[in-house]
């Protein structure tokens, strides 16, 4: 439950089309969405004061399957 809704009311709410509903779903999506955003470049970042380079092998291991 974020924001004081949850799913039920959301599909109850969807089902009468307000675009105070659709407001709220834009919310919630820019609000997980840029957790996200930053959750993975602080990751990313710990990964490389570690030096572990994901991109690097990814991209080795698909160059080695041509050769």
């Amino acid at each position: 439950m974020v924001l004081g809704f949850d799913e039920t009311t959301i599909a109850y709410d969807l089902q009468r089309a307000h675009s105070a509903d659709i407001w709220l779903m834009q919310m919630r999506m820019w609000f997980w969405g840029s957790c996200f955003v930053i959750g993975s470049f602080l990751i990313g970042n710990i990964l490389g004061v570690f030096d572990i380079n994901i991109m690097g092998w990814l991209i080795s291991k698909v160059v080695g399957l041509f050769h």
